[in-house]
């Protein structure tokens, strides 16, 4: 799962300074196609009446590790400031195809186009390609992706003036909370239990133009939680806003995050939001639900993920 984790604060004409472990891009490599986008635990406030501050923190599922999961993410100082998460589907495994090629790509062409300021100063990017529209941004991204499988998808894109625009396809998400409450949360897309709205190779899938859109305007401290279902379904909101409110540091509560929700994920006796809604919408016993949860058989739409199919994957576990 991936997690980044931002704070607004109140920011005039600040310059923008990124640490050392923000990688690099010279003119050469704008030129290929990059399929990870490197990210700082955290960045210093963007040129923006209203700024972010930004922790990430990426734990792989357990039967994933080796290739570093099937999560990717990427965050830009263009404009205001980008934020973005894709959430590989597992199910094209069965397919022989690599889960993490595709949302892999899809943030590097994403990272690509949204650039970055000095860059753009110097005219090797065009920042009007984009329109500081996440839709826009969406589409583009999805149609330069050349690698077979799909994605769910967020993408929250800040203004100068502190709205945030955010476009969303599939259980990918983002809470906004605002004196220890959640202000603003976005809603999944599913076609439904376990096959969400997904940005696809395949003809057959969404597009931009199915995202979820909507906007929401920052304050002075409010905290932003983004990230893949692997988040939201294992951690329940009350946790997600007791674990903000126990961390100043962004960074160090992005990674408390991270690892609530892993811990949860290999409980046996944590009844989750996923095994809750499980069982609210399939009738699935919660230990049948806990098992499926570890062998993650989430599948690329439109194949069919009933109760019925459920349950035979669980026979072949």
């Amino acid at each position: 799962m991936a997690i980044p984790l931002i704070r607004a604060s109140i920011s005039r004409s600040q310059s923008l300074s990124l640490p050392s472990s923000f990688s690099s891009i010279d003119e050469s490599s704008l030129r290929r196609k990059r399929l990870l986008s490197c990210v700082p635990s955290e960045v210093n406030p963007v040129r923006s009446e209203v700024s972010l501050t930004v922790g990430t923190h990426l734990i792989p599922h357990p039967n994933k590790v080796d290739k570093g999961g099937e999560d990717a993410f990427f965050v830009s100082n263009y404009n205001g400031g980008v934020i973005a998460v894709a959430d590989g589907v597992s199910g094209w495994a069965e397919q022989n195809v690599d889960p993490s090629l595709f949302p892999q790509e899809l943030m590097a062409n994403a990272s690509f186009m949204v650039g970055d300021d000095e860059l753009t100063h110097q005219g090797m990017l065009t920042t009007e390609q984009v329109n500081n529209d996440p839709q826009i941004l969406l589409r583009k991204a999805h149609a330069a992706t050349s690698s077979t499988g799909s994605a769910t998808v967020i993408v929250a894109m800040l203004e100068r003036n502190g709205i945030l625009k955010i476009a969303n396809v599939g259980d990918c998400g983002v809470k906004v909370i605002r004196e220890g409450q959640i202000f603003f949360s976005t809603s999944p897309q599913e076609h439904y239990f376990d096959c969400p709205y997904q940005l696809s190779s395949e003809v057959v899938g969404q597009t931009y133009l199915d995202a979820m859109v909507s906007s929401v305007e920052l304050m002075e401290g409010d905290t932003m939680v983004m990230g893949s279902d692997g988040l939201f379904d294992n951690v329940f909101d009350h946790e997600i806003l007791s674990t903000i409110a126990r961390h100043r540091d962004v960074a160090g509560a992005a990674k408390a995050l991270a690892n609530l929700a892993s811990s949860h994920s290999m409980d046996a006796n944590f009844d989750s939001p996923y095994s809750l809604e499980a069982r609210s919408k399939c009738g699935i016993d919660a230990s049948i639900v806990k098992r499926l949860a570890v062998i993650d058989v989430k599948k690329p739409h439109p194949l069919p993920l009933s109760s019925i199919s459920l349950k035979k994957q669980l026979e072949k576990s």
